[in-house]
């Protein structure tokens, strides 16, 4: 779960950007370009749909993505059982997903201001194809590496700009539902994926081939939903491919630290369980079942979209005076990251099922408080010019989280046992979300007092207040 850094980004990886139209995010829409109607001769000379069937053909297509980037989830088993390899390996065939990711935030990140909206998600349906082809075709971990690359570009040239695109196919008064449904459309389909696998896998008979034919039949109806499309950016000259170097503005560098923390913790979490979650639940089911592992990751990420969801619910029942809602949100969620990995810790201490499902689900409903919240406090705190620039930084934080710590979980199961490597990671992670709660209890004392907060404490911006 997508480009920052660039016109097109009002949601990320995980969606639920910042232009909800949420009390945490009103006040701090991201930069991006105006829609405008094609001119009339274009729209002349190919077929278009309405605008209406145009947001909903833009949904499917966002769903039918996301769902092939965490297809191979329940399936890694058996590519281990077929090409011999590590647990290890299977992290780093994961993880290689987030250097498709990163690459296509900072090359690709304005494309879709510069060539259209159409133009930059067809060819990210194309890397999507081209994945799944690599894995209905693969025969050695490196296709996997070249299958991984691949859906890592798909996620990250279509998540900011097909978000952008259903905003703006949708009428001004409906943007907030819009965004509601792109946070909705984005994690839903990387926990269809999983889902979908599982079942397949588990049921239908050749699961390493049919899965990817099945993943390119719902691509087909996904490419020509996107060409009827109506065009919603007027495209003024060339393109021109610039990378973006992450930056964070002065005035957001106090903010950040503390939601970057925050959101490694909370992306952590969901790249343990999509990488490693088919070997804890394979270790304490008899027999393994890969219908279930993939429910249960369909879970942990239908829980990040309902605590997206839920913000505005959540800040509003606690809200108080001198308490931001961006600082409500990233409280909670932290708090929720400490809960849900002590019951995950519990789980695989007592090799129970339960465990490892209740806390992904906790752990999965606060990350997405935790996420949406720290979005917006650092969109509040960035200059308008410059809140895609700081955005970008958030997000590149957000991918390497979802990677490297899962790469640390693998080789500490090679060195130790699965257990002992869970909760490690567990109680690193608990550590992590600790310090945010730290850093954001300096920051309100700090606020209290009447001075200002320390750099690296968490001051939400006053803001409009």
């Amino acid at each position: 779960m997508p480009a920052a850094g660039s016109a097109d980004l009002p949601g990320g990886a995980a969606s639920g950007g910042p232009d909800t139209g949420t009390t945490a995010d009103a006040a701090a829409p991201p930069t991006r370009a105006a829609p405008v109607q094609p001119p009339a001769g274009r729209a002349r000379r190919r077929p278009s749909t309405s605008r209406r069937v145009g947001f909903v053909l833009a949904t499917y297509a966002f769903v039918v993505t996301m769902l092939g980037t965490t297809l191979p989830t329940p399936i890694y088993p058996l590519y281990r059982e077929r090409f011999g390899f590590s647990q290890l390996m299977v992290t780093v065939v994961f993880a290689t997903y987030a250097v498709g990711v990163i690459a296509a935030l900072l090359l690709f990140g304005r494309l879709s201001d510069q060539v259209g909206r159409r133009r930059a998600l067809l060819p990210g349906l194309l890397a999507s194809a081209a994945s799944a082809a690599v894995f209905l075709l693969a025969d050695n971990v490196g296709a996997l590496l070249v299958g991984r690359v691949l859906s890592g570009l798909s996620a990250g040239v279509f998540t900011g700009t097909a978000t952008a695109t259903l905003l703006d196919l949708a009428p001004p008064h409906r943007r907030g539902r819009a965004t509601l449904v792109a946070t909705i459309a984005n994690m839903g389909g990387l926990g269809c994926g999983p889902l979908l696998a599982g079942l397949l896998s588990q049921y239908a008979p050749n699961p390493l081939r049919l899965t990817f034919v099945v993943d390119l039949a719902l691509l087909v109806p996904a490419a020509v939903g996107i060409w009827l499309m109506p065009e919603t950016v007027e495209v003024t000259g060339p393109a021109r491919l610039r990378p973006q170097r992450p930056r964070v503005p002065p005035s957001a560098r106090s903010v950040f630290v503390g939601v970057a923390l925050a959101a490694f913790a909370g992306f952590a979490v969901l790249g343990l369980y999509t990488a490693v979650a088919p070997a804890f639940l394979g270790a304490v089911l008899d027999p393994p079942n890969r219908a279930i592992t993939g429910l249960v990751v369909f879970a942990v990420f239908a829980s990040s979209a309902c605590g997206q969801a839920s913000l505005d619910v959540v800040t509003r029942r606690l809200a108080a005076p001198g308490r931001p809602p961006e600082r409500i949100g990233l409280t909670v969620g932290c708090a929720g990251l400490v809960l849900g990995m002590g019951v995950l810790a519990l789980g695989l201490a007592t090799s129970s099922v339960a465990g490892l499902v209740i806390g992904g689900v906790i752990s999965g409903a606060s990350q997405g408080i935790a996420f949406r919240a720290g979005l917006a406090a650092v969109n509040a705190a960035s200059p308008a010019d410059r809140r895609a620039e700081a955005a970008s930084a958030f997000f590149v934080v957000a991918y390497v989280a979802l990677s490297l710590p899962v790469v640390g979980v693998g080789l500490l199961v090679e060195l130790t046992s699965l257990t002992t490597a869970g909760l490690v990671f567990a109680a690193i992670v608990a550590a992590l979300a600790i310090v945010v709660l730290s850093l954001l209890r300096a920051g309100a004392g700090a606020a209290a007092a009447g001075g200002a907060a320390t750099d690296g404490a968490v001051p939400v911006p006053a803001r409009d207040r």
